[in-house]
């Protein structure tokens, strides 16, 4: 069953998980080492970041290496950028209020 992204990115862990395979890729075990859970359960959130083609695996040897699909990260930052485009109008449109407050307060 393929998932959305957006589920896959809903979870803190999973988001912290891809804050730690974003700067090199890992196995599971090492994965594991940063969080207070169990092995299984990091593997459960390994197997949702895969299902969703976050993440990849690269066999190296004995060891399987989590990789980040950067590919897949630009698809959340398209979706955001509808959002930040608004954002930053508003903010503008704030600013520019602002400041026509603050000048009338000058000529008082």
């Amino acid at each position: 069953m393929k998932r959305d992204i957006f589920q896959a990115i809903a979870d803190p862990t999973r988001r912290a998980i891809i804050a730690l395979i974003a700067i090199q890729a890992m196995t599971p075990n090492a994965i594991a080492e940063n969080f207070h859970t169990t092995r299984q359960a990091v593997s459960k959130h390994l197997r949702i970041l895969t299902e969703c083609e976050l993440v990849t695996t690269e066999q190296k040897g004995r060891e399987i290496y989590y990789l980040l699909e950067i590919e897949k990260m630009k698809e959340i930052d398209k979706w955001l950028e509808q959002y930040r485009q608004i954002w930053e109008t508003r903010f503008k449109q704030l600013e520019d209020v602002l400041a026509k407050i603050k000048k009338q307060k000058r000529k008082k």
